[in-house]
């Protein structure tokens, strides 16, 4: 193992020249399958650096991105959305659906070398449900009456009441019990040096550069073919592609403009594959509710009807994508498609606006109590399309006589110093949207605490009660009827402008092979694609495991 690890960084120190990697430069044909090989690297970028590297304290996309390839869940979801086991080899559901048992896979390890068992399992559960643990995701582990380590195998969890997600609630991160047991989870060492059972192993972290990631050799489920996994942080999508055109990253995902008119040339199209989806992602303009503008509801509701989404898809997205007017993509089963929309309308907007008091000042601003009506919106630096978005929003409710500043802010200050502190006004930001439909975590009242998800401050005593509701049923055309309602309320209360669903536009480099595009998107399956010998890029990589 000693020696695996100084081959690791020997071959890292040759790969990177400075901040940059120097890939093989002769030219190759890339249309051959080829037989799978070990070896090469699979070079990624990230608008954002990760916050840090332990799943249940973080929030942020850049952060778990990097963490799936470290960790495992007891479950997870295979490329068709089906849930199937991960750390889990089987489980058994009582009748009455109250009680999981989980019989675990035998001979995993930590990267460590240490043996995961079922007290790794109860130590995760028992950290995710501590109250001193800053953690997002507690909701889901709360509702277990009982957890229990029947042997070190085995793992059970007793429910007060059914509970629909508790299935896939088990997808969290198993965290290593050895290594955090008795400590201070928000001060361990593991915020940086992760320690998994996943495919890969964390090897480097360089601030502002890169995280790499080395094969685990040992993996449960078959070593990964590529051998490195290199994450570089590239604080904007403009400089991110043109790194990828110079072959110095494998993959991104493209911009409108980029995936259809700027990749529309041979050499462009020799070098990469591109592929598109509907995302599992939309975007909003959210509004921190405790502001005394947003607290009222024809306020929000003015702004959207103020906002041509249209627009912002036609000419931001270049049509690569759909209105949103909810938490669901139209594909879902929970998916209302008969809520309130709010058609563009500069009248209905500025007749709004009227109702609750607010007038035209002599500068053309609307004023309510000697107040201007004027906001920031915070968007993050990198992500063009945000902050365009934000500009057409920006001229848009100027018609109206609403004034509003764009402040631009770099990742993590923005999640950290603002969303977290809950020091903002507006903020155009895009949730991932979960195969399964429970939003607890979002929208229900009691998830305003530090680090939690509901940041806007959203209070609803109706949508806190349809919320527990459909957690608590199995049946499916009960559960729609609850989440139908849920949306038609929060078309209606507008605490957030839900702005678009944008479409993946997915570029990967053509050496790079088992890519397979499925209900699941294109990344479900990263540990198993593979480059073959004679396509390698970085050929010295292909001698670590011969």
């Amino acid at each position: 193992m000693k020696a695996t690890k100084f081959l690791c960084m020997l071959l890292i120190f040759f790969l990177f020249i400075v901040s940059g990697c120097s890939p093989r430069k002769e030219k190759v044909s890339y249309e051959k399958e080829g037989k799978p090989a070990y070896g090469d690297a699979l070079i990624t970028a990230s608008l954002g650096e990760p916050t840090n590297l332990i799943p249940i304290l973080t929030t942020d996309a850049p952060s778990h991105e990097v963490a799936s390839r470290i960790y495992n869940g007891l479950v997870k979801y295979d490329k068709n959305l089906n849930i199937v086991g991960d750390l889990a080899e089987k489980w058994i559901i009582s009748p009455d659906n109250l009680q999981i048992t989980f019989h675990l896979k035998k001979n995993v390890k930590w990267h460590d070398g240490k043996p995961f068992t079922a007290k790794d399992v109860y130590y995760t559960y028992k950290v995710i449900t501590d109250p001193k643990t800053p953690t997002a995701y507690s909701g889901d582990f709360i509702l277990v009456k009982k957890a229990e380590v029947i042997n070190d195998y085995t793992f059970r969890v007793i429910y007060e009441k059914p509970f629909a997600p508790g299935l896939i609630s088990w997808s969290v991160s198993i965290l290593p019990s050895h290594l955090l047991e008795g400590q201070d989870i928000t001060k361990s060492s593991l915020l940086r040096n992760p320690v998994g059972t996943g495919p890969y192993v964390f090897k480097e972290w360089v601030t502002g550069q890169r995280i790499v990631l080395c094969a685990n050799e040992r993996y449960f489920d078959g070593r990964p073919y590529i051998q490195r996994h290199i994450i570089r942080f590239i604080p904007d999508s403009a400089s991110m592609f043109l790194e990828l055109k110079n072959l110095t990253i494998d993959m991104m995902a493209l911009t409108p403009l980029q995936y259809l008119r700027q990749t529309e040339y041979g050499a462009f199209k020799r070098e990469f594959n591109k592929y598109q989806y509907l995302s599992f992602s939309y975007v909003y303009l959210g509004y921190n509710l405790k502001h005394p503008f947003f607290k009222e509801k024809k306020v929000r509701q003015a702004l959207t009807y103020a906002i041509d989404k249209k627009e912002i898809i036609d000419g931001v997205l270049l049509g690569q994508g759909i209105e949103a007017h909810g938490p669901y993509k139209p594909d879902m089963w929970a998916y209302n498609g008969s809520v309130k929309k709010y058609e563009y309308s500069k009248e209905k907007a500025a007749k709004l606006l009227a109702e609750v008091g607010f007038e035209r000042g002599e500068d053309g601003i609307l004023e309510k109590d000697g107040k201007k009506f004027e906001f920031t919106v915070l968007v993050n630096q990198g992500n063009d399309v945000r902050i365009r978005c934000a500009e057409l929003i920006q001229k848009r409710l100027s018609e109206i006589g609403v004034r509003v500043k764009i402040r631009v802010l770099e990742w993590a200050s923005l999640i950290n110093e603002f969303i977290d502190k809950r020091n903002f006004e507006a903020v155009i930001l895009g949730w991932t949207i979960p195969h399964d439909p429970d939003l607890f975590d979002i929208w229900h009242s009691s998830k305003q605490g530090k680090k939690e998800l509901n940041f806007i401050s959203f209070e609803n005593k109706e949508v806190d009660e349809l919320l527990v509701k459909a957690r608590h049923t199995f049946n499916i055309e009960e559960r729609r009827k609850y989440y139908h309602r849920f949306q038609e309320i929060l078309a209606e209360e507008q605490p957030y402008t839900f702005l678009f669903i944008p479409y993946a536009n997915i570029a990967i480099h053509k050496r790079i092979k088992g890519v397979s595009p499925a209900p699941a998107g294109v990344s479900y399956n990263m540990d198993k694609w593979y480059v073959p010998l004679d396509q390698m890029r970085y050929k010295s990589y292909a001698t670590v495991y011969p």
